[in-house]
């Protein structure tokens, strides 16, 4: 992995690569018993999950699917997700939102890997409150 982009967004290791599509790509690890970030949707965003190691429990439009090692999911635009680690192990995962933008998310919220506490600085209530008030910018709906 790419050390330079990696960070820590809201208890998820997330390393940013660079793309040449109109995609954008991120390789992340959950933590054990890590909830996801809110329920949310994207007006204009498509979104994939590849579960590379692992399973997620993911929330989509109301129903809860398990995606384990191997398997993936997608998530069209405007459709309410969000995922969490129920497990007692790991899950590493990709992760591409298409078209392009959604990347800047991850570089603006996270925490730089190698700053202390990095993990507890991102699940700070402060960094809680700058994704609920910085989410629009990012085509990203937060419904609570």
């Amino acid at each position: 992995m790419n050390l330079n982009n990696t960070k820590w967004v809201l208890g998820h290791k997330v390393t940013t690569h660079e793309t040449t599509g109109d995609y954008d790509l991120m390789v992340a690890e959950t933590p054990p018993h890590v909830q996801g970030p809110p329920p949310h949707m994207h007006n204009s965003f498509k979104e994939s999950f590849l579960i590379m190691e692992g399973e997620m429990e993911f929330f989509i439009n109301g129903t809860h699917k398990l995606v384990k090692a191997g398997e993936s999911v997608d998530i069209p635009p405007k459709t309410l997700h969000t995922f969490t680690n129920k497990s007692d192990a790991p899950c590493k995962w990709v992760n591409i939102h298409s078209p392009k933008g959604f990347r800047t998310f991850f570089e603006q919220i996270g925490i730089p890997e190698n700053e202390e506490n990095a993990i507890e600085k991102s699940v700070a209530p402060e960094i809680i409150n700058r994704v609920i008030e910085s989410a629009p910018q990012f085509d990203m709906i937060i419904k609570m």
